[in-house]
């Protein structure tokens, strides 16, 4: 018999698919990399897996604990499934910018959700990463998470996406696209792949109020570029240690009113209904068209599914509210 001795034995071995329609005006051969697969619907299953997994062998997270992580809802997804299987409470720290989908789908699979305003300094101590720090310490028998700076992050990539990309594309990958937000993703991978081939390219795709692009460029953490943005997932006002700028060729910024248009598009132009940041990789990918050509492989990372944004950019009244469209 076939199966899966349990819901975290199914997590990764996504598919790659090939764009048609959306990606039309690109050269390339384009195939999207589709994390909405995994089981919690987002590629951030793999690293909550692997964060918690290694906490357990050193000793950080003891059996019967609670997990307490700041998290824009997919991490905290994973982290719900992890939970279940093993025996964890938690308590995810979410700022009040995200979906209430994905508040209701954590409290739905038994996380305690406790909900942060987004429009205040990370040092603040309202802030969701300040949070999540203190019912660390107040929480008895409790692990702080920290996906930004706990390096199994990127090492879950490096471990399961990169080599799946590899494989599936016979070697042949020329270019990786990918929206970042606390870099695991994007460094685990293309740590991996610049190993197999350190001609491939790979370019982060960003926000405007964001201080990614402009660091990678200058070095100068600019707290200028920081102000409120719409899209989920992406872009931050820290610089966390999972990001390794090193491996990353270029960032491409992307709007809040493109990534909500074109996380429309791919639905109804390919029939992939993804989330938020789907719609910044494409539309950052379309920006950066004239760097490819007809021989390049070019994956691009769909890193969630749209079920958490069904009241936001798939809700005509909400796009018309944020003047997205006439």
């Amino acid at each position: 018999m076939e199966y899966a001795k349990n819901i975290l034995e199914t997590i990764g071995n996504t598919p790659l698919v090939k764009l048609n329609k959306i990606t039309a005006e690109v050269d390339a051969l384009v195939l999207a990399k589709l994390e909405t697969f995994n089981p919690g619907n987002s590629t951030k299953d793999r690293m909550a897996l692997k964060m918690i997994e290694d906490a357990e062998k050193d000793g950080r997270l003891k059996p019967g604990g609670t997990i307490i992580e700041g998290t824009s809802g997919n991490t905290g997804m994973g982290l719900a499934l992890a939970a279940i299987v093993k025996g964890y409470k938690l308590i995810c720290v979410i700022s009040d910018k995200q979906s209430k989908e994905k508040m209701d789908i954590l409290r739905a699979h038994g996380a305690e959700v406790v909900v942060c305003p987004t429009n205040v300094e990370p040092t603040d101590p309202r802030s969701y990463y300040s949070v999540s720090k203190r019912l660390a310490e107040e929480t008895p028998n409790g692990w702080y998470v920290n996906q930004y700076d706990n390096l199994s992050n990127r090492l879950a990539h490096y471990e399961s996406t990169g080599p799946e990309i590899w494989r599936q594309t016979d070697g042949k990958i020329t270019h990786f696209v990918v929206g970042v937000g606390t870099g695991g993703t994007v460094s685990g991978i293309a740590k991996y792949l610049k190993e197999q081939n350190p001609n491939i390219k790979v370019w982060g795709i960003d926000t405007y109020g964001s201080v990614f692009k402009k660091y990678h460029e200058t070095g100068i953490f600019d707290e200028n570029e920081i102000y409120p943005y719409v899209t989920e997932g992406i872009g931050e006002d820290i610089l966390p240690l999972n990001v390794d700028f090193s491996l990353i060729d270029a960032f491409e910024k992307v709007t809040d009113k493109d990534a909500a248009i074109y996380t429309q598009k791919l639905a109804l132009q390919e029939g992939i209904f993804a989330g938020n940041s789907a719609g910044s990789a494409i539309k950052g990918l379309l920006q950066l068209k004239d760097k490819f050509t007809k021989d390049d492989v070019v994956v691009v990372l769909i890193h969630d599914h749209g079920s958490r944004y069904v009241a936001k950019m798939y809700n005509p009244d909400w796009m018309q509210k944020m003047g997205y469209v006439e």
